[in-house]
């Protein structure tokens, strides 16, 4: 992988080759790079693991030094990689309250926000039927 980015790159062993196709990446492909797990709930509710996270998301943070917080997702840094969510700051030395900035594999969505058209059927695609939930098949 001697240039920035290619499409053809298929694994490395080395972290620096895998950081390297991270920062080079282009946004459609750093927009993978914004997904988060699913709760329980809705993981059986929607029949997906894990989806791409999203302004006016409900996450909570389980990783780090704010572990255990949960939050609405302010802001979105899609070239850096990472999100903001409300509660989840810190203080600088004047006084002045920041948002810190979270990767989002430590994150997970506690709730969706469902105002785009677009998600809510994509999300209605992988989910399984009310009679596939309850009996635990699936149907043909």
């Amino acid at each position: 992988m001697k240039q920035a980015f290619s499409r053809n790159w298929n694994a490395s062993v080395q972290p620096r080759k895998q950081r390297k196709f991270g920062y080079h990446a282009p946004l459609n492909i750093k927009g993978i790079f914004l997904n988060a797990h699913l709760s329980k709930e809705l993981r059986t509710k929607y029949g997906t693991r894990s989806i791409r996270v999203r302004k006016g998301d409900s996450v909570k943070v389980m990783r780090g030094q704010f572990k255990g917080t949960s939050g609405k997702v302010e802001r979105i840094a899609l070239k850096k990689t990472r999100v903001y969510v409300s509660g989840v700051e810190f203080i600088k030395k004047d006084g002045t309250k920041l948002l810190y900035p979270l990767h989002p594999s430590n994150l997970m969505i506690t709730g969706l926000g469902l105002d785009d058209k677009k998600r809510r059927k994509a999300l209605e695609r992988t989910a399984p039927s009310a009679k596939e939930r309850t009996t635990g098949a699936k149907s043909d």
